[in-house]
């Protein structure tokens, strides 16, 4: 992490309800003010968490990834009642079906988004302590494969450098030389993901995970600030679920664009950003409180 995150440091089940909550909102929710606070937070996280990693991955990625998905619907969907002009197929290119596609694809940036925050927050250790003891077997698998990508990413530009350091490299050759080194490479990566998987296997077992009266140590412990950060991510959480069913939150994109403009929108969208900033707002809260202790030393 480039900066340090005072969020990761709350009880993993703070963090899980937090994360539950703000991706099930970003993929319920298509508001499109909703819509903004939420992938505006969600890349002002990561960026502070991964830091240019984040923007390169946005650039690279998730830029577009927006612009193909904003594109690609108003090819296909004709629906709408505003008419902007006609393809040369013939079918209308209609306001609504623009707007549906820039949601859509918002929608899709802002959870891959918040999922890259949630591999930066919750660890594999964490994720075991919370469902370790009420599904062990199924939570060992999942651990494991959450921390099988990065890994495997890792490993693999070891094997490739390996490779390419006894004359092995993918780069040289011609296409049927390329593709027998990179079948080799892929070959020992097969190897490697089997062993470790094994070993990890065999390792846990030798530890008695999963067995019933077995004892865990842990680190985490559930305190006052978790409580209250608990309380204010169900109250935000449920707050936004009631304006979103009174129709404070109320859209439509077809047949024509429509969105609820009154007094509970403002009130909703505020608790709506008030949820998605908290980790931000957090770790500004804490860097405060580390700058005054500074000065006064």
């Amino acid at each position: 992490m480039s900066n340090r995150d005072t969020f990761s440091s709350y009880h993993p089940a703070v963090n899980m309800l937090y994360f539950t909550a703000v991706l099930l909102l970003a993929m319920l929710l298509m508001q499109p003010v909703c819509q903004v606070i939420s992938v505006v937070s969600a890349f002002a996280y990561s960026v502070y968490l991964n830091g240019g990693k984040a923007i390169r991955f946005s650039l690279a990625y998730m830029l577009p990834m927006l612009i193909m998905a904003a594109l690609i619907n108003p090819a296909f969907n004709h629906q709408g009642g505003t008419i902007l002009t006609y393809l040369p197929s013939g079918n209308p290119l209609t306001l609504e079906s623009i707007l549906y596609g820039i949601s859509a694809a918002l929608m899709i940036v802002t959870v891959i988004t918040w999922f890259s925050c949630y591999n930066a927050v919750m660890t594999s250790d964490k994720f075991v302590y919370l469902f370790g003891r009420v599904i062990p077997a199924l939570s060992l698998i999942l651990s494991m494969a959450l921390r099988f990508v990065p890994r495997f990413n890792t490993q693999i530009k070891f094997v490739a450098h390996a490779q390419r350091c006894i004359g092995r490299d993918t780069s040289s050759g011609n296409i049927f030389q390329r593709v027998r080194k990179g079948i080799r490479i892929i070959s020992i990566m097969v190897t490697w993901a089997l062993e470790n998987a094994i070993e990890t296997a065999d390792s846990m077992k030798a530890r008695g995970y999963g067995l019933p009266r077995r004892t865990a140590f842990s680190i985490y412990r559930f305190e006052r600030r978790d409580l209250y950060a608990a309380v204010y991510i169900v109250v935000c959480a449920a707050a936004i679920i009631a304006g979103a069913v009174t129709g404070a939150l109320y859209y439509r994109y077809f047949p024509t664009f429509r969105m609820a403009r009154d007094g509970g929108t403002i009130v909703a969208s505020f608790i709506y950003a008030a949820l998605s900033a908290m980790p931000m707002a957090i770790n500004f809260r804490e860097g405060r409180k580390w700058k005054l202790i500074a000065q006064r030393s």
